[in-house]
């Protein structure tokens, strides 16, 4: 998982790389982030641009921290009825999470 840009300010735009099927082919995900909310302690992330746009009109991912506890929130509008739930992403931000964890933790 590798990404690009700055990611802590409205406006920044940052591309994620990650492969969760273990093809030779990586994947991409570019969000933009949408708002930050200190008091809250929320970031508003919109995917605009990658893979994901194949099966989702919109994706916006809500997280959210509080004491020891991070919540994630999925906004999202499939192209089609049998797209499936978003649970690639969910596993990307979880593992996300995860990492991000450990270097602060560091």
């Amino acid at each position: 998982m590798d990404h690009e840009g700055e990611s802590i300010k409205i406006g920044s735009i940052v591309s994620w790389t990650y492969n969760d099927d273990g093809s030779e082919k990586n994947k991409i995900i570019k969000e933009v982030i949408e708002a930050i909310d200190p008091e809250e302690k929320s970031i508003t992330w919109k995917v605009i641009g990658g893979d994901l746009l194949e099966l989702y009109d919109s994706l916006t991912i809500i997280t959210s921290c509080e004491h020891e506890w991070t919540t994630c929130t999925f906004i999202y509008e499939k192209k089609t009825e049998d797209t499936p739930e978003p649970l690639v992403p969910f596993g990307f931000l979880l593992n996300l999470i995860k990492e991000m964890e450990g270097h602060l933790l560091k």
